[in-house]
């Protein structure tokens, strides 16, 4: 029902920033997420300082039905996707009111199988929490969540209580300090929690759902020596009261730092053998170093993005150093160079100060400056400049200039060409970038190796022969690449050579690299990739084999049959795929490993898996009417990449006779969102 209520004639200005009129202190909202109808029931009680006398502010608040309470002396009235506060307010002046809201959510809150989760990035939470959209209005949000008996909920802030009732259970989340709305969030789902305790005290919660229970070390491996090696670098404290990560399904990123509660993508939940090929890392450290760059100091404008992402990927890339040494450091440096450099040649390049820049640059780009800044004024006023900059902006917004008088202030180094080359130069300065790396031994060797790639075999033998053996990954994953190009008997040897000393990366490129049909003289080298422990080395291994050895096949699959691999069932789908394009292959069994391989493009599964799946049974021809439901579900999905994938492979099956005269007569059955979806493109 709608309230009847006074509408006033709202000044035209008042559509513009506010920030300078009204300072919103603190929100404390208690919603409710409706499974049936995908909406939002909340009560919120919003805080907020007058700065000068006006007589309407506003909250952002997307497709949403306001109640308001008869009693309130600030009339409230909702239009232009925003709450309107009417009142005669005074400069100076504290306010309170509190209000009912329904909300529809298009985005910012997925309804995702058996989980719920936000995703506030940009201007989006207030499609289901009434807040406000612009990042310069930093406010306190205290969250009451009220969720199925069961589930767990997680939200930003110190966890304070829950309340169960009769089939729902209310969970009371505090926060201490402001923060922008983007990042609120929440998460409900089941899950089981681990805790660690940093060296300074904090709690660290750490998430998964019950199956996956037995991932928890090596999905977050190494997370508390992240957090207690940011906390000695940064050399300021970590400034909220506790930290949360949580894995979801189908998540639209890798990872997002909302402030307190980190929620990142399914994907990255690994055991230990997945670890050595697909890890958390990066992304555990990049998101966790936004809790100081981006949540503690705030951009004030796009502009400034870099110093959120340049900074968070530049930090993590330290931590990666600390764990993994100089060489991963540097040899990631190099590979964004060669982006960065690529990118420049195209004249492509882009000033990290263009608020519309990709994310190579904001983040890559971004940290290849600091890295820069931190060589040409040394590590100990780079790393004085941005204890200074944090302590003295946090809880605040920040500029650029910001950041650079504050550097300015602790050397007496000119960085005027640093600026001018590394903040507002649209190219990459890919000779500067040269000199750095040459600081690295390792990199020389290799940059020496790369040199030889066109040398004959006879040439550069002796190298390839002590890249191999090094036991560097880098150089021995070169040496492995150089042979794919060379012929002849003396070849066969270095690939034995390679097999027999190398490592698990080495035995990776091998594995990846080596054109099929292999070898017979390497057939039982290539059959022991089988055993690697990696995923990435099992997958490609079946197929190299199963391709080169038609006689072995059975055995290759007798011998995968119950490999599943990573968290997207890379090896189980390919197996499936393999297993059915085998003659005579377990014939009984055919039937059920065609309807499991058709079974992974169910919505109940996660969009990585459902699109391999898809894949495999459109290469097979094997899209029966399930199938094809599915297939129109993942039309409609919220992630652009899945969903875009879904509607090119649908128009090739209309392509197909009696496909579009079945969806057609099937139209009333589908649920009212892919209807129209197919309604448009039938």
């Amino acid at each position: 029902m709608r309230c009847l209520l006074l509408f006033f004639l709202i000044p035209f200005l008042s559509f513009g920033q506010q920030t300078d009129t009204v300072d919103f202190l603190k929100i404390e909202a208690s919603v409710q997420p409706k499974w049936d109808d995908r909406s939002v029931f909340g009560s919120t009680v919003v805080d907020f300082k007058i700065l000068k006398d006006t007589d309407s502010v506003y909250l952002n608040a997307v497709n949403t039905k306001l109640f308001t309470k008869k009693d309130s002396l600030i009339a409230l009235s909702s239009s232009d996707n925003k709450i309107w506060l009417k009142h005669d307010f005074k400069k100076g002046e504290t306010y309170s009111v509190d209000f009912v809201y329904e909300a529809h959510p298009k985005k910012a809150l997925y309804f995702t199988y058996d989980q719920l989760w936000t995703q506030g990035q940009g201007k989006n939470t207030s499609n289901w929490l009434p807040s406000i959209d612009d990042m310069n209005d930093k406010i306190e949000f205290d969250l009451k969540v009220r969720a199925d008996k069961g589930k767990s909920v997680v939200a930003n802030g110190k966890y304070v209580a829950h309340v169960d009732g009769n089939d729902k259970t209310t969970w009371a989340f505090d926060m201490q300090q402001p923060m922008p709305s983007y990042l609120v969030a929440i998460a409900v789902g089941d899950f089981v929690k681990k805790e660690l305790t940093s060296d300074s005290g904090i709690v660290l919660e750490m998430y998964l759902r019950p199956e996956d229970s037995l991932k928890m070390e090596p999905t977050y491996r190494y997370t508390k020596e992240i957090f207690d090696f940011f906390e000695k670098e940064i050399g300021v404290p970590y400034p909220w009261q506790n930290y949360k990560q949580v894995p979801v399904r189908d998540f639209l990123y890798a990872g997002m730092e909302n402030t307190t509660a980190t929620l990142f993508s399914e994907a990255f939940v690994v055991d230990s053998i997945a670890f050595k090929d697909r890890n958390y890392v990066n992304v555990n450290a990049h998101e966790l170093a936004h809790q100081w760059f981006g949540n503690l100091v705030t951009e004030t404008e796009g502009k400034h993005h870099w110093l959120h992402e340049g900074f968070a990927t530049y930090y993590a890339l330290l931590a990666e150093r600390h764990i993994f040494g100089n060489d991963y450091y540097y040899w990631k440096l190099y590979n964004t160079a060669e982006q960065l450099r690529a990118l420049s040649e195209q004249g492509k390049g882009q000033s990290l100060l263009n608020p519309k820049a990709s994310s190579l640059t904001f983040y890559e780009k971004g940290a290849w400056a600091l890295h820069m800044l931190n060589e040409l004024i040394g590590e100990t006023a780079f790393k004085q400049a941005v204890k200074n900059y944090l302590e003295k902006h946090q809880f605040k917004n920040v500029t650029t200039e910001d950041f650079l008088a504050e550097v300015r202030a602790v050397t007496a180094v000119d960085i005027t060409p640093w600026e001018k080359d590394w903040l507002k130069q649209s190219a990459f300065k890919g000779e500067q970038a040269l000199n750095s790396l040459t600081n690295s031994e390792f990199l020389n060797s290799y940059f020496q190796l790369v040199a030889l790639r066109k040398a004959p075999l006879s040439d550069k033998r002796g190298q390839l022969i002590w890249a191999i053996k090094s036991n560097n990954d880098y150089l021995a994953e070169e040496a492995v690449h150089q042979l794919v190009l060379e012929k002849g008997e003396g070849v066969l040897s270095l690939y034995q050579l390679a097999f027999s000393e190398g490592n698990i990366a080495t035995r990776q490129a091998l594995a990846l690299s080596m054109e099929t049909p292999i070898s017979e003289n390497l057939k039982g080298s290539y059959e022991s990739l089988l055993d690697d422990p990696s995923y990435v080395t099992q997958e490609s291994a079946l197929y190299g084999l199963w391709v080169s050895f038609p006689s072995d096949r059975e055995k290759y699959l007798e011998k995968m049959k119950y490999a599943y691999g990573f968290q997207d069932q890379n090896i189980r789908l390919l197996w499936l795929t393999l297993a059915l394009s085998t003659e005579g292959y377990a014939p009984s069994a055919q039937d059920f490993f065609k309807k499991e391989l058709q079974n992974y493009s169910r919505s109940d599964y996660s969009y990585e898996i459902r699109e391999n799946a898809f894949q495999y049974i459109y290469s097979l021809g094997i899209v029966d009417e399930e199938v094809l439901e599915n297939l129109v579900n993942g039309c409609t999905h919220h992630y652009w990449r899945f969903r875009d994938f879904c509607r090119d492979l649908l128009g090739e099956l209309l392509k197909t006779p009696g496909v579009k005269e079945y969806l057609q007569a099937q139209m009333d059955s589908f649920p009212e969102k892919e209807k129209a979806y197919l309604k448009r493109v039938l």
